[in-house]
């Protein structure tokens, strides 16, 4: 009766703490999972699935984004089927360590015995049940490495520059206008100079903490907005 009550009660705070994200993560230290700073959590907070059956073994970085269907997994329900078959209780834990600056993407899954390397992209959908280094990109199930981090920086900047210029077309395709600045809150670097501040792009909080170091430093592909609707062939006024 007192584990039925008590499982009630452990339930209903894991529903609250699942309201919002600072609250699952005020939730998760309070439990004894070790937490970095600035964690991102998905809004669809109801969606993640963190063991915490096991708080000493889950150890999550700094800068680290938690995306929709995450499961992270300390212990393993194997034990099921054995106990069934062999009448003995056989445990299964293990210490996953997710280090700094590391994204999932959705839909991903960490199992039992498996660190994660600081600087590191896991993408859609992926395994992982073993080890990932630092610096890499990993993806698939079982996920594995597909490329080191400064490979895929280098690949994306160069395939940046197009994506952006079709984007641009596309909204002159589609609506039959001109693009606006402010439609481009992620492509600005391409087109503005670091010290340019432009009305509805939220340059500042995009760029985050290393607004200083790009303001300093960017260099832009294009020659302002114009040059870049110009080389992305919009021809409306």
């Amino acid at each position: 009766m007192k584990r039925r009550i008590k499982n009630k009660i452990t339930n209903l705070q894991l529903r609250w703490a699942k309201s919002s994200p600072k609250r699952f993560v005020k939730f998760l230290r309070k439990k004894g999972v070790k937490i970095g700073d600035n964690l991102w959590i998905t809004p669809d907070v109801k969606t993640l699935s963190i063991d915490t059956t096991r708080p000493s073994l889950l150890e999550i970085g700094s800068n680290v984004r938690l995306n929709k269907n995450l499961t992270i997994l300390t212990h393993d329900g194997g034990f099921y089927v054995l106990l069934n078959k062999y009448k003995e209780f056989i445990p299964q834990s293990g210490k996953v360590k997710i280090g700094n600056n590391v994204y999932f993407g959705r839909n991903c899954s960490v199992f039992k015995n498996v660190t994660i390397g600081d600087n590191c992209i896991i993408g859609f959908g992926s395994v992982v049940t073993k080890d990932i280094p630092p610096n890499s990109v990993a993806v698939g199930a079982p996920a594995k490495v597909v490329s080191t981090l400064e490979d895929y920086y280098l690949k994306r900047k160069e395939l940046s520059i197009d994506e952006a210029l079709k984007y641009a077309k596309s909204i002159e395709t589609r609506f039959n206008r001109r693009p606006r600045i402010e439609e481009f809150w992620e492509e600005f670097p391409l087109f503005l100079k670091g010290d340019d501040l432009i009305d509805g792009l939220p340059i500042k909080k995009q760029m985050g903490d290393a607004y200083e170091f790009y303001k300093e430093n960017n260099q832009p592909v294009f020659d302002g907005f114009d040059d870049f609707l110009k080389k992305a062939g919009v021809t409306t006024k």
